[in-house]
């Protein structure tokens, strides 16, 4: 999962400030979405150290998350990567919704679920990151 790790990271850039994300939401470090509870305020200068942290903990949750999505169902670590980037960017609830792609996946289909995964709305707020994705789905097999 390091590979996945730094793939995200290359994706979300770092800031060591709070700004607003391509959805106008606050967010800090690699892409955390800055929750009410979090000790952030705009202006502060954080240390990466301690962003790192904050990445280590949004990654388990986004790990937890595609693991649980794609129990039961046949696939391999290049899928199960894409899966938990996803998870990390979009969450597990929004992960879920994206009906067509887990059919294709479910019926070992990789071309059909990287054109749903471009066929989305996600790939119209983060184009690259989407392609690049779905490319990885395209040129895998199970």
């Amino acid at each position: 999962m390091d590979k996945v790790k730094e793939r995200i990271k290359s994706h979300e850039g770092f800031r060591d400030t709070v700004y607003s994300d391509s959805l106008g939401f606050a967010t800090i470090g690699y892409g955390h979405l800055v929750l009410p509870d979090d000790p952030y305020v705009e202006g502060v200068v954080y240390p990466k150290n301690d962003l790192e942290k904050v990445f280590d903990n949004d990654f388990k949750i986004a790990l937890r998350s595609a693991e649980s999505l794609l129990e039961g169902i046949d696939h391999n670590e290049d899928i199960k990567g894409v899966i938990v980037e996803m998870c990390f960017q979009l969450g597990k609830p929004r992960v879920m919704k994206f009906k067509k792609m887990w059919e294709g996946l479910k019926e070992k289909d990789m071309q059909k679920m990287a054109s749903e995964m471009i066929d989305s709305n996600w790939h119209k707020q983060t184009t690259k990151r989407c392609e690049s994705l779905a490319e990885i789905i395209a040129n895998t097999y199970i």
